[in-house]
C-alpha cells in the first residue's frame, strides 16, 4: 500500500495543478520522497501506527487547514471532521481465514482492519479501491452505496519492460537464466503450499527440470510444507535469496522463464502487471481480481488444483508458440495501465469531492 501512494504522489508531483498537498509521515530515516512545488512533505508523530493515525494525523490536519483528508491504507482516524476520502484496498480482513498468518506484525495489521474499518466507512466521501472486483465485493458485503464507491487501477513503474540484462544482475539471486519466479510467504492467500506441491509435479514430468526462485520465503515455513507434503524433489531445485531489491526485478522478471502467480485472493495484484509488462508469460489464477487484471487471454488456472499449475508450466516448455503469444498478450494487457492514468484519475476525484462539498 505504501508503494502504490509512492508512486501516486510521484506523479502528481509532475502534474501541472493548482491545488497543494500535504503527505503527512511517521519519522524514519528512508526518505523516497522529497518536497516539491506543490507538495509538502511532513514528518508528524511517533512510529505507532494507531496513535499516529488516529490521534498525530487529524490533529496535524486541522492545524494546516487541510481541506480534504485522503487516507490511502485502509483505515482512517475514527475522530475527524475533516472530509474524508478512503482508500480501500481490498476487505480481505473480513473475510473468513483458513488459518492465522506466520507474521504477528500482519495479524496485528489484521486485527486493526477489523476494528477501525466498519467504524469508519459511513464518514467517508468517497471510497477509492483498486477493481471492479474489489468494488463490488466491498459493495455486496458491506452495503456501500455505489454512489460512494470509486475504482482506480493501479499502474507500474516503467522500468518494468523487455530488457537485456548486460550486467547480468540476476546473477546476484540465481545461477542461470530459464527459471521460475515465484513471489512466496507466509501469507495464505499466497498459495505457497499448492505452489510448491505443482512444482513437485513438474520436476517428475518436466525434460528440463528448472529452478524455481523464490524471493521472501521462510526457510522454516519451506521446510514444514515440504515434509508435509513428501516433495523432497524440490529442496536442491529451489533457490532462496532473500529480499529482491524493487530496481533489480525487472531483470529477475526478464531473465525468469514463467512468473508464477497462482494467489488465491487478490485485490489487484501489481506483480502480475509487473511481469506481464516485462513480456514474461504469467500463470495466474481465475479467481478475484487476476482476470480482469490479466485480461481474458492470460493463463488462468484453478488455484485450488496444482495439477492444472503444472500443466501449464508443462505447455509453456512444449509448446513454443502457445509461449510465444503469452509473452506478446501480456505485453498488450499491461499497456493499459500506468501510474499517470491513476494520478490524473485520482485528481479528477479530488476535484469532484471538492466541488460536492
Amino acid at each position: 500500500m505504501d508503494y502504490v501512494v509512492l508512486q501516486e504522489i510521484k506523479e502528481l508531483q509532475q502534474m501541472r495543478t493548482r491545488n497543494e498537498f500535504f503527505v503527512f509521515v511517521a519519522p524514519g530515516e528512508d526518505h523516497c520522497l522529497y518536497d516539491t512545488r506543490n507538495v509538502h512533505v511532513i514528518e508528524i508523530g511517533t512510529g505507532f501506527y494507531p496513535l499516529w493515525e488516529q490521534y498525530s494525523l487529524p490533529k496535524a490536519a486541522k492545524e494546516l487547514g487541510v481541506e480534504l483528508l485522503h487516507c490511502t491504507s485502509n483505515t482512517a482516524p475514527l475522530w475527524c471532521d475533516i472530509p474524508l476520502i478512503l482508500t480501500l484496498h481490498d476487505i480481505i480482513f473480513l473475510e473468513p481465514r483458513d488459518r492465522m498468518n506466520e507474521s504477528l506484525y500482519q495479524n496485528m495489521g489484521w486485527m486493526y482492519r477489523r476494528m477501525v474499518v466498519p467504524r469508519i466507512l459511513k464518514k467517508c466521501r468517497r471510497i477509492i479501491t483498486v477493481s471492479n472486483f474489489e468494488k463490488n465485493n466491498i459493495i455486496n458485503t458491506l452495503g456501500i452505496p455505489e454512489k460512494k464507491m470509486t475504482m482506480i487501477y493501479n499502474g507500474y513503474t516503467d522500468w518494468f519492460k523487455p530488457t537485456h540484462d548486460i550486467e547480468f544482475i540476476y546473477r546476484n539471486y540465481i545461477d542461470a537464466p530459464g527459471y521460475f519466479f515465484f513471489l512466496g510467504n507466509t501469507d495464505p492467500k499466497k498459495n505457497t503450499e499448492r505452489t510448491l506441491i505443482a512444482y513437485s509435479h513438474y520436476l517428475e514430468r518436466s525434460l528440463y527440470k528448472r529452478k524455481l526462485l523464490m524471493a521472501d520465503i521462510d526457510e522454516q515455513y519451506l521446510n514444514f510444507i515440504i515434509e508435509r507434503n513428501k516433495i523432497e524433489n524440490v529442496r536442491n531445485m529451489i533457490v532462496r535469496p532473500g529480499y529482491i531489491d524493487n530496481k533489480d526485478l525487472p531483470y529477475i522478471y526478464n531473465n525468469a522463464f514463467a512468473f508464477l502467480y497462482p494467489s488465491l485472493r487478490e485485490s489487484f495484484g501489481i506483480p502480475l502487471l509487473e511481469a506481464m509488462a516485462c513480456g514474461t508469460p504469467v500463470i495466474t489464477s481465475n479467481t478475484s481480481s487476476m482476470p480482469e487484471i490479466g485480461g481474458p487471454n492470460a493463463i488462468l488456472i484453478n488455484p485450488e488444483i496444482p495439477d492444472e499449475i503444472t500443466d501449464m508450466m508443462i505447455k509453456l516448455e512444449t509448446d513454443k508458440d502457445f509461449y510465444s503469444r503469452q509473452e506478446e498478450i501480456g505485453l498488450h494487457q499491461a499497456a493499459q495501465f500506468s501510474w499517470r492514468k491513476t494520478a490524473e484519475n485520482l485528481l479528477s476525484l479530488y476535484e469532484d469531492v471538492y466541488n460536492e462539498l
